[in-house]
């Protein structure tokens, strides 16, 4: 009989998400006409900006015209989205990335676990604790970590704790961490990083010889002018960091399926002899071998944001999520719930009221105001006793699910 990949049997009970969907799923049985808004999973609600759906039929006449028709693309994505990210998303705020140096892909959320094939089972990993889940569970799909104990801390894993008390930004470790996952904005506490605090890690990476997993996913909602929406505008960054970003959250993209991995040429890695060898050639060849890319109809899509109407109607989505997040702070707020993050940010970190679980705030606010969000000890044992709304809904959902929790508690 064909044996198994027993790191799958470490995982604890089920990926965050699906667990809130069976929860939810078990109580709407019972329950048939409760109107359930869910402000839980961040998914979108609203149309794809025009310019994208434009550019995206357009795209489908090509494909019936064998002139025009196109087959297996790039892997690494076509040509003119590529220049375009490059220009738009990194040139224009000063950061050194070539457009040769970026991978289009189906995720951010793939390519963060995908990026592990490319690395070595011995590496000392760093992740922040409350934190997004999947670049737990797949360092333990991947052999990276022993057994969880009571708490859901794997072995083999240096947690860094994130909370009020640090603003949510983790403090540089003593020890030696050789792959460091970090998200600004932060998913799920909201909080963004200055570029001193980015430097911080730059400089300890570029010291330890570590490589920094950057997910900037959220980019887009960073209305600050101080803050910087890439790692790659510290200077170093381009020698110990990789970046993901995604197409998702600021256009909409998340049945669409688009984003992308900047892997900079001059990021080396240690191979088992000894010697330095190029991290890009290997994500590279890993694309090549296990990915197809990305339709040609998505891509021009993609390419549409960076047009003028696509930048005006991608920032009129931006804003009109943070207008959500600002209602939610401001109605958690006034029921008497100490709330952090919304501001640079979709996600709003709440404070379980009385000392409450956060799965039982969570089934609570199921049950009383039939409103789903997501549970902070679903990030990690430090999000115990903490509550994640987010901001992507439509206005007249935000505005009812907060009149429901302003009445219930």
């Amino acid at each position: 009989m064909a044996t198994i990949n027993d790191n799958y049997r470490k995982l604890k009970a089920g990926y965050l998400f699906p667990e809130i969907a069976r929860r939810v799923r078990t109580f709407t049985d019972a329950n048939p006409d409760a109107p359930i808004i869910k402000l839980g999973i961040g998914d979108v609600t609203e149309p794809l900006p025009e310019a994208c759906r434009t550019a995206m039929t357009q795209a489908i006449a090509d494909m019936g015209d064998r002139a025009t028709f196109k087959g297996y693309g790039p892997e690494q994505g076509y040509g003119w989205l590529r220049e375009a990210i490059a220009a738009h998303d990194f040139q224009s705020r000063g950061a050194d990335v070539d457009a040769s140096e970026i991978f289009v892909s189906d995720g951010a959320k793939c390519d963060s676990g995908n990026i592990l094939d490319i690395f070595g089972h011995d590496n000392i990993i760093g992740v922040t604790d409350p934190v997004y889940p999947v670049y737990v569970d797949t360092n333990v799909m991947a052999g990276n970590t022993g057994d969880a104990n009571n708490s859901g801390e794997y072995g083999g894993l240096v947690y860094m704790p994130i909370s009020a008390a640090n603003n949510f930004v983790a403090q540089i470790p003593s020890q030696k961490v050789d792959l460091i996952y970090l998200c600004f904005p932060n998913n799920p506490t909201g909080a963004v990083a200055t570029k001193e605090y980015l430097k911080q890690w730059v400089d300890y990476a570029l010291v330890h010889g570590s490589i920094i997993l950057f997910d900037a996913a959220y980019e887009a909602f960073i209305t600050d002018e101080s803050l910087p929406h890439s790692i790659y505008e510290i200077e170093g960054a381009r020698n110990c960091a990789i970046e993901f970003r995604s197409f998702s959250k600021n256009a909409g993209f998340t049945g669409t399926r688009c984003a992308f991995t900047v892997v900079p040429k001059s990021l080396m890695g240690k191979a088992a002899d000894g010697s330095d060898v190029a991290l890009h050639g290997l994500w590279n060849r890993r694309q090549c071998t296990k990915f197809n890319g990305v339709s040609y109809i998505v891509q021009r899509g993609a390419e549409a944001v960076y047009s003028e109407a696509g930048q005006a109607q991608t920032k009129a989505l931006i804003q009109f999520y943070l207008e959500n997040a600002a209602i939610v702070r401001e109605k958690l707020t006034a029921a008497g719930l100490t709330v952090y993050g919304g501001v640079n940010a979709p996600y709003v970190w709440v404070k379980t009221p009385d000392g409450v679980t956060s799965w039982d705030f969570f089934d609570q606010l199921l049950q009383k105001a039939n409103v789903v969000g997501t549970p902070g000890s679903g990030f990690g044992a430090a999000g115990e006793g903490y509550f994640r709304i987010s901001a992507f809904n439509s206005r007249a959902n935000v505005n009812e699910a907060m009149r429901r929790i302003s009445e219930n508690f």
